[in-house]
C-alpha cells in the first residue's frame, strides 16, 4: 500500500492538494495519477474558462443578448454582472461565477445565444484559488441549486453564506426574492417570506411588523382637488419619422412569447358571457381604506378586490381554475390561485401573477401588485413571476373600452376583461334613478370543459361581492 499525501509536479502541475490515495500496484497508482493530472491541469495559472450559458429554466433553449455589461479585457469578481439576456419569458441578468479578465464575448447585441454554449471566455487566476477543481476544462451549465448566481436585471446579490444556503435547500432564486436588509441585502426573513408565497404557507407575524393606525381626518394626505369636469383622453405623440422604405426585424422577447401563446390559444373553442357590475359601494369602501394603506405604504388600487372576488368565487367553482391536457382526457384542478394581471408594458403584453390568493390577504394582494408592477415598469420581472398561472384577469378599462373579447392563456380555461368605470345612471327598486358607478366585465372560458352556466353563476358570485363588499367577509379565511 502506497499512501501519499501530496504530488508536485514541476510542468503543468503547480501544486496539488488531494486526500490520501490509496494504490496497490504501480499501474493503479500510474492511473491515479493521470486521473488527477487531467482534473488539475485546468486551473493552471492563467486558464482560460468558458463560461455556459446556465439553463434558464421553464423550457427556454435560446434567449437575445440585450445588453453587455463589460468588455474584453475588463476585470470582474464573482457575481459581477456580465450581460442582461431577455427570453420570451423574462428579462434575467447573468453574473460571474469567477474572478478574472474577460478574454472573450461570443455574441454581439440583439444576437441569439443558446443554453449550455460558451458565452464569455474567462482568464482565471488559479494562483487565488477561485476556480473550483470540478470546473477544470469549461465551465459546465450551471444546475439549479446554482441559479443563485443569476439575477434579474439590476444589481448584485447580496446575502451571507447562511442565507443563501438556506435559498439553496428550498429551491429559491436569489434573484427572486427582494431584500429588506442594508443596501437591500437578502435576509432569513425575506427567504421565508418568499417561500411562504411559493407554498399557501402562513408565517407568523415578524416582530418589526406594525400596525398603523388609520390617520384622524385633520391628518391625513391632503389629496388633489378632483377635476368634475370630464377628462378627454390626450393621444400620445411621437415624431414620425420617414425613412423611404419598409423594414424587416425578427420577432423576439415577450412578442415571440405571445406569438406562441395565442397559436396555442387558437386551439381552443372560446365561448363568451358579458355583465355589468355595480361598484358604486365599492367605491365608497376603496376611498374610505386608501389613507390607511398609504400609510402603510401600499397603493390601493380596484384590482386587489376584484383579485380576491375571484379568489372567492374558484373555491365554490375550481372547475374554472383548472387545466385541460394535451389530449383532453384529464382535468387537472389547481390548488393554488394564482391569478395573473395582464399588464402593458414597453416590452409588449405580459402577464405576472399574484401566487396563493386564496390564502393572502386584500391587503397582501395589494403590496404584491405593487411589488409586480414595479418589476414591471423596470423589465425586472423573473420566470417565477410570469409563470404558473392558473386564471388571469385583464384591466384592459385603465386604458379604455367597455366590453373585450378576452383570448385564454393555455393551460388555462377562463379569462375576465374588464371595462373602464363609468358614472351612469340607473333605477334604484323603487325606481328612482341614482347616479351608479358601473364596470362592464367580459368573461371568456374553455368550452371544451366549461358550460355556459357554470359560467354565468361563477360571474353572479363574482358580482355579488363586488357590488356588496361586506359579504366578503363571510367567506374570508
Amino acid at each position: 500500500m502506497v499512501c501519499v499525501h501530496h504530488i508536485r509536479s514541476c510542468s503543468s502541475i503547480r501544486f496539488i492538494k488531494s486526500k490520501y490515495a490509496c494504490v496497490f500496484d504501480k499501474s493503479a497508482f500510474n492511473f491515479s495519477h493521470q486521473q488527477r493530472l487531467f482534473r488539475t491541469s485546468a486551473v493552471s495559472h492563467g486558464q482560460i474558462v468558458q463560461f455556459k450559458l446556465s439553463d434558464i429554466g421553464e423550457g427556454i433553449t435560446e434567449v437575445t443578448v440585450k445588453e453587455w455589461y463589460i468588455k474584453e479585457g475588463d476585470s470582474v469578481s464573482q457575481f459581477d454582472s456580465i450581460c442582461e439576456v431577455q427570453s420570451d419569458k423574462a428579462s434575467v441578468t447573468i453574473t460571474s461565477r469567477y474572478d478574472g479578465i474577460i478574454r472573450k464575448l461570443h455574441y454581439n447585441l440583439d444576437e441569439i445565444a443558446y443554453v449550455g454554449k460558451p458565452l464569455v471566455d474567462i482568464e482565471i487566476d488559479a494562483s487565488k484559488g477561485v476556480a473550483p477543481e470540478e470546473d477544470v476544462v469549461e465551465t459546465p451549465a450551471m444546475s439549479h441549486e446554482e441559479h443563485t448566481h443569476q439575477e434579474i436585471k439590476g444589481h448584485k446579490t447580496l446575502a451571507t453564506p447562511a442565507v443563501r444556503r438556506l435559498a439553496m435547500e428550498n429551491n429559491i432564486k436569489l434573484s427572486e426574492v427582494i431584500g429588506t436588509g442594508k443596501d437591500n441585502r437578502i435576509l432569513k426573513e425575506d427567504i421565508l417570506s418568499f417561500l411562504a408565497k411559493q407554498t399557501g404557507a402562513i408565517l407568523p407575524p415578524s416582530p418589526k411588523a406594525e400596525i398603523i393606525a388609520p390617520l384622524s381626518k385633520s391628518e391625513t394626505v391632503p389629496t388633489a382637488p378632483k377635476d368634475k369636469a370630464r377628462k378627454i383622453p390626450i393621444p400620445i405623440s411621437r415624431p414620425v419619422v420617414f425613412s423611404g422604405k419598409d423594414k424587416t426585424e425578427p420577432i423576439t422577447g415577450f412578442h415571440k412569447a405571445m406569438v406562441k401563446t395565442m397559436s396555442a390559444a387558437l386551439k381552443i373553442p372560446h365561448f363568451g358571457y358579458c355583465d355589468e357590475i355595480d361598484l358604486t359601494h365599492l367605491v365608497q369602501l376603496r376611498e374610505e381604506l386608501k389613507p390607511l394603506a398609504q400609510s402603510r405604504g401600499v397603493k390601493l388600487s380596484f384590482m386587489p378586490f376584484f383579485i380576491k372576488a375571484a379568489s372567492l368565487g374558484l373555491l365554490q367553482y375550481p372547475i374554472l381554475n383548472a387545466s385541460l391536457d394535451e389530449g383532453c382526457q384529464n382535468v387537472t384542478y389547481k390548488a393554488s390561485h394564482n391569478i395573473g394581471v395582464a399588464m402593458d408594458t414597453e416590452q409588449g403584453l405580459i402577464v405576472p401573477n399574484v401566487k396563493n390568493v386564496q390564502v393572502s390577504s386584500i391587503f397582501e394582494i395589494a403590496s404584491e401588485l405593487n411589488r409586480l408592477q414595479a418589476l414591471g415598469s423596470a423589465s425586472q420581472l423573473g420566470t417565477n413571476d410570469l409563470t404558473g398561472g392558473t386564471f388571469t384577469l385583464s384591466n384592459i378599462g385603465t386604458i379604455g373600452g367597455t366590453y373585450a373579447k378576452a383570448v385564454i392563456l393555455p393551460p388555462e380555461v377562463a379569462i375576465g376583461a374588464l371595462g373602464k368605470i363609468q358614472v351612469l345612471p340607473r333605477f334604484n327598486g323603487k325606481g328612482e334613478v341614482f347616479k351608479a358607478q358601473i364596470m362592464n366585465v367580459s368573461w371568456s372560458a374553455d368550452h371544451r370543459i366549461i358550460d355556459g352556466a357554470t359560467m354565468a353563476r361563477f360571474s353572479n358570485l363574482w358580482k355579488s361581492y363586488l357590488e356588496n363588499p361586506a359579504l366578503m367577509l363571510l367567506d374570508l379565511k
